[in-house]
């Protein structure tokens, strides 16, 4: 028996190469056995032929053939609770939990935001099977606002708008030390730590990453930061704060032995504030969230306040 799987190419996998991203597809298990299957014709573009090296474009369908095999997996829906923000008929907003993990992938099919989602409304196919309408990530363990699509025309625009730098998305960190400038720029590139896949390091050989940041509040030992992401690289924030010496309070990946040791068990990272334009309507659209209690709970502890200013009604 002969399954063909399907899968629509989002903003994640732009650009990337046809046997590097079906080497990570659903019941495929070395980049030359995705060699074979391009080669062969049993892996296409929407039925196009393609050479290995062809780089995938947003919207891409991807065809594979597995005999034998069961290769549809999908994103199944879940009744889990959300905090829905705002929602209609073109993108629904959502301040995400700590703890929940954006979409599925391998090892971790369930529980997710995405699957969460399709149980209560229908996302943009783009980026399916596993990443329907998503434009843009958080980490596992940050909380905050993100925007997810549900058609595929606000999918383009909201991605236009990214590569514009037009969505601005500004978090609140608390870092560890204090600074002598209220306000920072960091232009690092950052790629993939070859000794840990799982996380990132600064290096002139990765991808493009900028972050601003101004200091809002401090106490001896800890600063308050509004970051801004210009680019959205995984994990771009936590290894901006390493690369300059703050690391980020909580952070267990990148922090230092001290904040290893804190009560605090997940990174005090939180998309805050999040700014667009509406994908059809034009209207500028700006959505803000306070930190959850687990955050705030360690502002109180170290006497650290959010400046009201920075809570202003959106």
């Amino acid at each position: 028996m002969v399954e063909t799987a399907r899968a629509i190419i989002g903003l994640e996998d732009e650009g990337s190469r046809f046997d590097s991203y079906l080497a990570n597809c659903s019941g495929i298990r070395s980049r030359n056995q995705a060699q074979r299957l391009i080669k062969k014709g049993k892996a296409t573009v929407a039925g196009d032929e393609k050479h290995k090296d062809y780089h995938l474009k947003i919207g891409d369908v991807v065809l594979y053939e597995l005999p034998g095999q069961e290769v549809g997996v999908t994103a199944e829906p879940e009744n889990l609770p959300l905090d829905i923000v705002f929602e209609d008929e073109e993108i629904v907003v959502v301040n995400k939990p700590s703890g929940m993990v954006v979409h599925p992938a391998a090892g971790n099919y369930n529980g997710t935001l995405v699957n969460a989602l399709l149980s209560k409304t229908v996302l943009s196919m783009i980026g399916a099977p596993l990443r329907p309408g998503i434009v843009h990530r958080l980490d596992k363990d940050t909380s905050g606002l993100m925007v997810v699509v549900k058609t595929d025309k606000a999918y383009m625009s909201l991605v236009d708008q990214m590569k514009k730098r037009l969505v601005k998305r500004e978090y609140l960190a608390l870092v560890e030390g204090n600074f002598n400038d209220a306000q920072g720029h960091i232009d690092a590139p950052i790629k993939r730590n070859p000794k840990d896949r799982k996380l990132f390091m600064v290096a002139e050989s990765g991808k493009e990453a900028i972050s601003d940041f101004r200091v809002v509040s401090s106490v001896p030992g800890y600063s308050l930061l509004v970051v801004r992401l210009f680019t959205g690289r995984t994990h771009q924030i936590r290894v901006h704060m390493k690369f300059i010496k703050h690391t980020i309070v909580g952070d267990l990946a990148y922090g230092s032995a001290r904040t290893k040791k804190l009560s605090l068990k997940r990174q005090w990272l939180h998309a805050f504030r999040l700014e667009f334009t509406h994908p059809v309507s034009g209207e500028a659209l700006s959505f803000q969230k306070t930190p959850p209690a687990d955050l705030m709970d360690y502002l109180s502890k170290i006497e650290l306040k959010i400046p009201p200013s920075e809570l202003k009604s959106v």
